[in-house]
């Protein structure tokens, strides 16, 4: 059986750009190399491409503060209509060629669609979710309207842009009572987040935030366990869709909130629980509520969603991670590991169901048809 040429995109132009290299390299040396023969590019801090070798791609790959593209990748770019030709920036033609693609990039320009529109131009089935899905997943502004309107429960929220007067604390503290969290709009990994307690933090943390976005959410703080779900999307035959919910599992932080350093910087910044410790009842409705914010946002493939879960058993749906981590501490690939799914084999059938998914939407007719009938 001809392998899988699978392109692994990492790296990246966002802040989350060392994250991404660490799942990389983890899904590379997961892979199953009797079915998928990687092909990794590359995607530098400018923007640029880079076809990669799969064994030499990374610099201080030990080290996740330093951790770094290797520069003597070959400049590649990807066309449009050319069946997943990688094409040399210099004019030499062809570099590679891609059956399909894992673009395992965290962030803006990765997880937010403008990624995935470059590779449905291209013709390449590729893992995760497609355009809009991505890009209402990326936005916490809108994920938190579209999940308020399809009346599922999330914190109060407000949103604040970079070009609008700015809202004074008194404002939000009136309206969300404090502390407070400010977020980019779009951004992971808990970078540019910040716990505000009173006036002498507010500014700093606004002037922080909208260094990463021109849109900010300003958050109530809800009193909780922080409990994540992971949902993956099997497609069967004639396109059948089934919808598996992990195991939740909870994040115990050794800080005050789950932040970047906690999450990959500190070995020690946080403790992973799996399963967690939850009767059947709640278990079963974090399941449900995974699933329904994954179908409310239009997702495909794979997707984190993130918990509140309040002393009296309330649950509040914080946000979602359409591409998360799969870097060697991340939740998603131990939820599901812990649901009998190894590393490896979820990464086949998260693969398996992006071309699974790429078929079936080549059938869909692109002409007009026979208009008068």
């Amino acid at each position: 059986m001809q392998k899988i040429r699978l392109g692994i995109l990492c790296g990246g132009h966002s802040a989350e750009h060392e994250v991404s290299l660490q799942s990389a390299r983890n899904i590379i040396d997961a892979l199953d190399r009797d079915r998928f023969e990687p092909v990794v590019i590359g995607v530098e801090k400018s923007g640029r491409w880079l076809l990669e070798n799969a064994e030499s791609f990374l610099i201080n790959e030990d080290n996740p503060r330093t951790i770094a593209l290797n520069p003597r990748g070959t400049p590649v770019a990807l066309p449009p209509a050319l069946g997943g030709s990688l094409i040399r920036v210099d004019g030499g033609g062809e570099a590679a060629r891609l059956d399909a693609a894992f673009p395992i990039l965290h962030g803006p320009y990765g997880e937010d669609g403008v990624t995935q529109g470059i590779l449905k131009l291209a013709g390449i089935p590729f893992a995760g979710s497609g355009v809009l899905a991505s890009a209402a997943g990326m936005d916490k502004d809108v994920t938190k309207r579209l999940l308020r309107d399809a009346g599922v429960r999330i914190g109060a929220f407000l949103t604040a842009v970079r070009s609008a007067p700015r809202l004074s604390f008194a404002e939000a503290a009136a309206r969300l009572g404090t502390p407070l969290f400010v977020k980019p709009a779009n951004m992971g990994s808990s970078i540019g987040v910040f716990k505000v307690h009173g006036e002498e933090e507010w500014r700093g943390a606004l002037e922080a935030a909208f260094a990463y976005d021109t849109k900010i959410i300003i958050e109530e703080n809800i009193a909780g366990r922080e409990i994540e779900c992971g949902v993956l999307e099997r497609v069967g035959r004639g396109g059948a869709v089934e919808y598996l919910a992990s195991p939740p599992g909870e994040i115990k932080s050794a800080y005050e909130f789950y932040s970047y350093k906690a999450k990959y910087l500190d070995d020690k910044g946080a403790a992973l629980e799996i399963p967690a410790r939850v009767d059947a009842g709640t278990e079963a409705e974090i399941k449900r509520l995974a699933i329904r914010t994954f179908t409310t946002l239009g997702c495909q493939g794979l997707a984190r969603v993130d918990f509140f879960l309040t002393a009296g058993g309330e649950l509040f749906v914080n946000e979602i991670n359409t591409l998360p981590g799969f870097t060697a501490i991340s939740m998603y690939p131990k939820l599901f590991a812990q649901a009998g799914i190894p590393y490896s084999a979820l990464i086949t059938l998260i693969v398996e169901a992006a071309i699974a998914r790429f078929n079936e939407e080549k059938e869909l007719q692109i002409n007009g048809g026979d208009l008068t009938a």
